[in-house]
């Protein structure tokens, strides 16, 4: 059974006791919009909510997982006004300069990872292609990641003179000397190499990913429910106690005067003069 979400923009598929929630803007790179991030809060909610399904898949269409936030494709909707559902604070819409930036990051992006980190079933991330950026986030929230072998990931976003995106994980799902350098450096790794650092759990051929995925995913599914949430919530409050959640809010608190210290040099541009293009074309240049 597939059925899908807001205007199409994330599937939501059941094949027995998984649930399949695949963001679907494959001619964007599945670039994530507020409408995406509700929709996959939505399509998290049902999963939640159905006692059949066990795990959670999430994917991206197409030839990428995902290229991370939106900041250029003609979807992007930072004006649009969604219902708060991660934090009590008050809606970007009206707001100004650091206000409207904190107050939508807040919710839209640290927020929703944090909410869906604590999904009390194990979610398992299947990424192909690229994972760049606020793509990263949306994998680190889930349990474990899957990866095709010709997956490449990286967080690119100090050239914007920001220390790295919003849900900052690094330290914790890298090592500090790897985080260190991909922030750095802002260049891509492997999935091989990912999975070196303890990344990424299994690295799989493209055509297998699906497959390799839903394998797990089943496995998985037939151990008991309340023995999954308990375990699951047991490790995330070890990753807790180890400083990952006061970690991020601290950084959370400098990746905002890095916005400020942008447009306050910029013209108003919080993003340091970079837009997706050229975010792009630099890439290509490594």
């Amino acid at each position: 059974m597939t059925t899908t979400t807001d205007s199409e923009v994330v599937t939501y598929e059941r094949r027995g006791p998984v649930a399949i929630v695949t963001m679907n803007r494959p001619e964007y790179r599945n670039a994530q919009n507020s409408a995406m991030t509700y929709a996959l809060d939505a399509a998290f909610t049902r999963a939640v909510e159905d006692a059949d399904i066990k795990v959670i898949v999430l994917a991206g269409a197409g030839e990428h997982f995902s290229a991370g936030h939106d900041i250029g494709s003609p979807g992007r909707d930072v004006s649009v006004h969604y219902e708060n559902k991660a934090v009590m604070w008050w809606d970007h819409i009206g707001r100004d300069g650091g206000d409207q930036r904190f107050a939508r990051e807040s919710e839209v992006y640290l927020g929703m990872c944090r909410r869906w980190r604590e999904i009390p079933k194990p979610t398992i991330a299947s990424v192909q292609g690229a994972c760049i950026a606020g793509a990263l986030m949306l994998a680190w929230v889930c349990d474990m990641i899957v990866a095709s072998e010709d997956a490449f990931f990286a967080d690119p976003v100090v050239r914007m003179g920001i220390p790295g995106v919003e849900y900052f994980a690094h330290p914790w799902v890298l090592g500090p000397r790897a985080a260190k350098e991909i922030l750095f450096t802002g260049e891509r790794f492997s999935a091989a190499q990912a999975k070196e650092w303890g990344m990424v759990n299994r690295v799989v051929p493209r055509d297998d990913l699906e497959s390799e995925t839903l394998a797990l995913a089943g496995k998985i599914a037939e151990m008991p429910s309340f023995g999954l949430a308990l375990t699951k919530k047991a490790v995330n409050q070890a990753e807790d106690l180890m400083g990952m959640r006061s970690g991020m809010d601290s950084v959370f608190g400098l990746h905002h005067f890095a916005h400020a210290h942008n447009a306050e040099v910029s013209d108003g541009d919080s993003l340091g003069g970079q837009t997706a293009k050229s975010m792009a074309a630099q890439a290509k240049k490594e």
